[in-house]
């Protein structure tokens, strides 16, 4: 039986609890293997800030000049962190897309989380979050408060500078699952595209089968009721990270819509119990599995904007597996301008089997 006292504790506290206000919600799942330092680092580094460096796979130096190099596709890792991986996914992507691929450098940043940063004893200056806030664009634990997308932008900028990428013209922003979480809440908040494409750098994103979105209204097409914190950033518009600088939602929502994005889903990802799918009642909110999510976010802004210009292409045959999804038509379609990837596909139903039907 519980103390006295204890009760008398817990009675305290969970009133507290709740009159706090929630920064930020996480995924449910918080004992996947994600919680385990990564096996591999970055072999390259980009300074972000005085002091703060981002590690990142890439195939060529950045520091030095490429006039060959006439696009870049930045990959981004889920949440194992593991760049390495999604280095080769890009690389292999590259040499699927045959003569389209000549030109391209791939880049593949990687986001530390604090436990691999002590595990592997790394410098002080190496850029490090908590295991599920970079997917958000929250502030690094260290060295210096900077979001996983001041990263980006600085990534960005290092492509855009005219004296080492003389004739870079496309830049393409592509993630899978957790990375393509952190696509599509970039392509919300960041304007370092806008800044690019005036400086003829057209920059483009690709968002493959994420298990959640930032919504821009609180309507959803699950229940709600019972989930306080659903509308709340990374899943709505509520309580923007730091580096939003107290956007409008409006305001975001406009320029989200008339950014270049598209949403590439696995026709077989429709597992609702997949070990790292979010499974939090925000995420829940949005749909049963990642396909009935990707569908009904898309959907939303359809009827919100009829005249909206992202694509959504249904990868058949494919589950949660971002290599495959990246090498598909469509995939190489979205990263390289390769023919070959049919029209946009009709809403994809999942049977009680869990495959795919139309």
């Amino acid at each position: 039986m519980m103390p006295s006292f204890c009760i008398r504790q817990l009675l305290v506290a969970v009133p507290l609890l709740i009159a706090a206000p929630v920064a930020r919600l996480e995924a449910a799942d918080e004992a996947g293997p994600h919680r385990r330092p990564v096996a591999v680092l970055a072999d390259r580094s980009l300074a972000v800030a005085p002091g703060a460096v981002l590690p990142l796979f890439a195939s060529a130096d950045l520091e030095r000049r490429h006039p060959e190099v006439t696009r870049a596709v930045i990959v981004l890792h889920g949440r194992l962190r593991d760049a390495d991986t999604y280095f080769a996914t890009g690389l292999a992507a590259r040499d699927a897309a045959g003569p389209a691929g000549e030109g391209a450098l791939i880049v593949a940043p990687q986001f530390l989380g604090l436990t691999d940063w002590k595990a592997h004893g790394l410098p002080p200056d190496v850029l490090h979050w908590t295991l599920e806030g970079w997917q958000g664009g929250d502030d690094a634990l260290g060295p210096e408060p900077l979001s996983s997308f001041d990263a980006l932008d600085a990534i960005l900028a290092r492509l855009g500078d005219r004296t080492r990428f003389p004739n870079l013209s496309r830049i393409v922003v592509a993630g899978h699952s957790g990375g393509g979480q952190v696509v599509q809440r970039y392509a919300v908040l960041s304007r370092a595209g806008d800044a690019l494409a005036r400086q003829g750098v057209r920059v483009t994103y690709v968002v493959a089968n994420p298990s959640s979105y930032a919504y821009f209204t609180p309507e959803r097409p699950g229940p709600t009721a019972e989930c306080a914190g659903y509308d709340r950033w990374k899943y709505g518009m509520r309580d923007l990270p730091r580096y939003a600088a107290g956007a409008d939602p409006r305001a975001l929502e406009t320029g989200y819509a008339a950014r270049p994005v598209t949403y590439l889903l696995g026709g077989r990802d429709t597992d609702p119990d997949h070990p790292a799918l979010d499974r939090s009642c925000m995420a829940e909110a949005q749909g049963p599995f990642r396909l009935a999510r990707g569908e009904a976010y898309r959907a939303a802004l359809l009827a919100r904007h009829p005249d909206l210009n992202q694509p959504l292409h249904v990868v058949p045959g494919v589950g949660h597996d971002g290599r495959r999804m990246l090498d598909s038509a469509c995939g190489l379609s979205a990263l390289f301008d390769v023919p070959g990837c049919p029209d946009e596909a009709g809403p994809v139903r999942a049977s009680p089997s869990g495959v795919s039907t139309r």
